[in-house]
């Protein structure tokens, strides 16, 4: 038979399933990011118990890898020293002139549209370690970053 008139099962056009990617480097977080990593693996296991469909079970079942394996490599990290900027640090800074308030957390618990970002982003590296009153370079300017405040923020170690 002619391969133009074999019927191809639809299950070889379906975009293949793959698992979460793991960032790069050490997974460095604070207490909260291992409590709401615990927090995520609880929510999972109860939803996975509770699917009825096979997709759906699968797509859980790949953020359960992904979670299970985040809180198997987590190192949760010391609170940063008050003036040093660190993982739990919020930072007050200016930019260009512009203050700006960040909190520097893990990937997993990264979210900048609440104001915490990533210890590896690029504003986060330039930070890191920096202490008050501290000029930096970043992106190519010596002066274009200037530490005004620096705390451990209580929220990240609760």
């Amino acid at each position: 038979m002619s391969v133009a008139f074999r019927r191809e099962s639809d299950d070889e056009h379906m975009e293949p399933a793959f698992e979460w990617p793991i960032p790069v480097g050490p997974n460095l977080v604070t207490p909260r990011g291992l409590r709401l990593l615990g927090e995520e693996a609880a929510r999972l296991a109860d939803a996975i118990a509770g699917a009825t469909e096979e997709e759906a079970r699968k797509k859980l079942l790949r953020r359960q890898r992904y979670v299970h394996t985040r809180q198997s490599t987590a190192e949760v990290q010391p609170a940063p020293a008050d003036d040093v900027v660190g993982i739990g640090s919020k930072v007050i800074f200016a930019l260009n002139g512009n203050e700006r308030t960040l909190t520097i957390v893990g990937h997993d618990e990264a979210d900048p549209a609440q104001g915490t970002i990533a210890f590896s982003a690029p504003i986060a590296r330039a930070l890191m370690g920096a202490e008050v009153g501290e000029t930096l370079e970043y992106q190519g300017r010596e002066d274009a970053l200037t530490i005004l405040a620096a705390a451990t923020d209580p929220e990240t170690w609760a």
